[in-house]
């Protein structure tokens, strides 16, 4: 089980890393979708609501399209700081200190970084979020107590593309699944939610995990 839940987690982290570098594969489509007056007026309600969220705190359910599934607890700080803790026995965790995503393996002591600018998910923790510009919003829907977004960077196809999920009343975020330009969908899904809360600046620190490293 252990193994297994290393190779999965593994793999969610060099499915972001294929995100960053210009790979031949299936580039996601960038068209921008046909919006309404209404959708545009939600999706300013999506930007002030992510820009408004300085920090969180929650339980998270990571599904892969392959199979794989995991749990932890996932902490955020705008801007640039994020921290997916696994839960035992998995020794991994994935941290983002404003500059990198740094996967971490705690077991072998074995550190690897990636630019967080160059991952879909970096775009929840910029200083200041637009859903425009710099990304374009692909999809959008609005059901009866659901808004879903999907974005790609606008001129970066070989990223992938990032959709949000999040209740209507009130507006949170509760779900995001990303997909690479190959097809492979990982799926995140927040529990016991918690916003504006305190949350140590250490926790985005992977060196206070390895007092012995360089």
């Amino acid at each position: 089980m252990l193994f297994y839940k290393k190779i999965f987690v593994t793999g969610v982290f060099f499915t972001l890393l294929s995100l960053g570098i210009n790979s031949p594969g299936n580039a996601v489509d960038t068209t921008a979708a046909k919006l309404s007056a209404a959708d545009n007026k939600d999706l300013r309600r999506i930007e002030a609501y992510l820009n408004n969220m300085k920090t969180l705190r929650a339980g998270f359910l990571q599904v892969s399209s392959k199979g794989g599934v995991a749990t932890g607890k996932f902490f955020m700080a705008r801007p640039g700081k994020m921290r997916f803790e696994y839960d035992p026995p998995s020794s991994i965790l994935m941290i983002s200190d404003g500059l990198f995503l740094i996967y971490i393996d705690k077991d072998l002591e074995q550190v690897s970084h990636l630019w967080l600018k160059n991952t879909p998910i970096g775009f929840l923790v910029e200083e200041d979020i637009k859903l425009s510009g710099d990304v374009t919003v692909t999809k959008f829907s609005k059901g009866s107590s659901i808004l879903r977004a999907t974005i790609a960077k606008t001129k970066d196809k070989e990223q992938g593309s990032i959709t949000l999920i999040f209740t209507e009343s009130p507006l949170q975020l509760r779900k995001w699944a990303v997909i690479d330009a190959q097809g492979l969908e990982t799926t995140v899904t927040l529990n016991n939610l918690e916003s504006a809360v305190k949350i140590d600046p250490a926790l985005f620190e992977y060196r206070a995990l390895f007092k012995n490293s360089d």
